[in-house]
């Protein structure tokens, strides 16, 4: 039993204890460009006092929250009724219905976005479909802007938001909607005071998954989006492959992971509290 609780633990000590104490140790670094690797080990917080300090690391890291979170809420308005309709329909069609959801995996995510750049782009697959139908005679192109990287954002994550509101509705007992119909609720009554409420775990899982990815996310601002959405995955990059400042670079990665813990936190506290209550 110990050798079976001692084997998670050992990897997880590998893989993630042992990067992390590595990434932060060069982080409490200096930069050393003429050395290999460019670092000087030390114990210096001067690059974390700069990534707080700075107007272009304050800047990405609000730009880098305020997309996740508005990427996150779209793929909750468009996930949560995909996953209740799956969930509500026939038990021979669900399978087929969840093989759609996850069927955009079976393709590399970087040639996915690669597609979208040749709808969206100027005389794109778009473009010319508004010029063909008339409805605008310059449509232009909204590669490069911020909406492009919300598209970008929704259509890579919209699965890691279905399937756990899928998870949570599949298992709802429809006795009480039914119940709650007898005792004089509307439907949109029900919904609110029944469905949402059991559904919360869901949302919430759901919400992570998508949240805490989009917040990093490299693939998609760089090539959907344009040089002034500048979002922290981006800052990370330039200063690692650019720049050449190591340190800094993993000072970046050290706030971006404390940065997503609390988010971790409060999931696992809600589900503490969800336990406790079913108990």
């Amino acid at each position: 039993m110990r050798a079976v609780i001692a084997l998670p633990l050992v990897w997880l000590g590998i893989f993630f204890l042992l990067p992390f104490v590595l990434v932060l140790a060069i982080a409490l670094g200096t930069n050393a460009p003429d050395s290999v690797p460019p670092v000087a080990l030390g114990l210096s917080f001067a690059n974390f006092k700069l990534l707080f300090t700075d107007d272009l690391y304050l800047a990405a890291w609000l730009i880098s929250l305020r997309i996740a979170a508005t990427s996150t809420l779209v793929a909750l308005l468009l996930g949560y009724p995909m996953a209740y309709a799956i969930a509500r329909a026939a038990p021979a069609r669900r399978p087929l219905l969840l093989m759609l959801v996850v069927l955009p995996f079976w393709t590399s995510v970087l040639i996915r976005i690669y597609a979208w750049m040749g709808l969206l782009a100027r005389n794109g697959l778009l473009d010319q479909f508004l010029r063909w139908t008339g409805l605008a005679e310059n449509p232009g192109t909204i590669i490069g802007t911020e909406w492009a990287i919300h598209l970008g954002i929704v259509y890579a994550y919209l699965p890691f938001m279905v399937l756990p509101l899928y998870a949570t509705l599949e298992k709802l007992d429809t006795g009480l909607l039914e119940a709650a119909a007898d005792l004089g609720a509307r439907p949109l009554a029900a919904f609110l005071t029944v469905t949402l409420p059991l559904s919360l775990p869901g949302i919430v899982a759901g919400c992570l998954l998508v949240f805490i990815p989009s917040v990093g996310e490299f693939v998609i601002p760089d090539l959907l989006g344009g040089t002034e959405t500048l979002m922290i995955g981006k800052v990370l990059w330039d200063e690692f492959f650019t720049n050449g400042d190591w340190p800094l670079a993993s000072a970046v990665a050290i706030c971006l992971l404390v940065l997503l813990l609390g988010p971790l936190a409060l999931f696992q506290r809600q589900q503490a509290r969800s336990l406790e209550r079913r108990r």
